[in-house]
């Protein structure tokens, strides 16, 4: 019986010991270089290296729960995600939680791209009428107003590289992607076959929010991101992937 106790013991001394895992959101729209997904977990990635990079100085370890992206917020509000990652406030309605957001930390460019070159400079807004590739659930700020008036219609795709693979097929013109994801899938393509950007649609400075809770360390969250933005080893962790120096914000 004292036998049986004392593992008992060891366990519960175990368990109380580990430190709870800092839990991060992964949206399965997400592409290299943001973030590869292998049987459904992340591998590899500029999120994914920062993300582990963040837990590792916390001195927490990380757990990675990949959702389609219209789930994470309420993934957020439930308390089933700790820290959401790679998001700007315009795309959070009604967050009912409490929650703290960091610095900027890096800044996406969505560009309008397509598989041949205009005769003459692409301005969205005089676009005829027509469906675009798009992202299921992704917002676009600029083109929102075109989409409600029925000028510009969306064609929804799972992922980002699902709308160039669409695009490529000839689904339609024009598509809207994010300019890193863009630039590695055209590493991919015949010299011939490569697509072309046409318009910057937006620039989005893009940061993470962390879950007000006692059991989160919110505040060394902060600061460490804060810390990782000013030595350079976000911009150093983006290089990596694409081969570019960030602008520092």
């Amino acid at each position: 019986m004292r036998a049986v106790l004392g593992v008992l013991w060891m366990i519960a001394t175990a368990s109380l010991a580990a430190p709870a895992p800092l839990r991060f959101s992964v949206s399965d729209s997400w592409a290299m270089p943001m973030v590869q997904l292998e049987d459904g977990r992340p591998t590899q990635g500029i999120l994914y290296d920062v993300m582990l990079s963040l837990a590792t100085q916390v001195g927490r370890p990380a757990q990675f729960h990949v959702l389609a992206r219209a789930r994470i917020s309420s993934a957020m509000e439930h308390g089933d995600i700790d820290v959401r990652c790679y998001v700007t406030q315009a795309w959070v309605d009604d967050q009912s939680g409490d929650y703290t957001w960091s610095i900027p930390l890096m800044v996406q460019r969505n560009l309008l791209v397509s598989t041949h070159i205009p005769a003459q400079p692409v301005q969205v807004d005089k676009l005829a009428p027509q469906a675009i590739g798009t992202v299921l659930n992704y917002r676009y700020a600029t083109l929102d107003p075109l989409f409600a008036s029925g000028q510009l219609s969306r064609d929804d795709a799972r992922s980002e590289e699902q709308v160039l693979h669409k695009l490529v097929a000839g689904r339609f013109k024009f598509a809207v992607i994010n300019e890193w994801i863009f630039d590695r899938f055209n590493q991919r393509m015949p010299v011939g076959k490569r697509l072309h950007k046409v318009a910057v649609i937006d620039e989005q400075n893009l940061g993470c929010t962390v879950r007000n809770d006692p059991n989160v360390p919110v505040q060394l969250i902060l600061r460490t991101l804060l810390r990782m933005k000013m030595s350079g080893e976000i911009d150093q962790i983006i290089q990596l992937y694409t081969g570019e120096t960030p602008d520092r914000n």
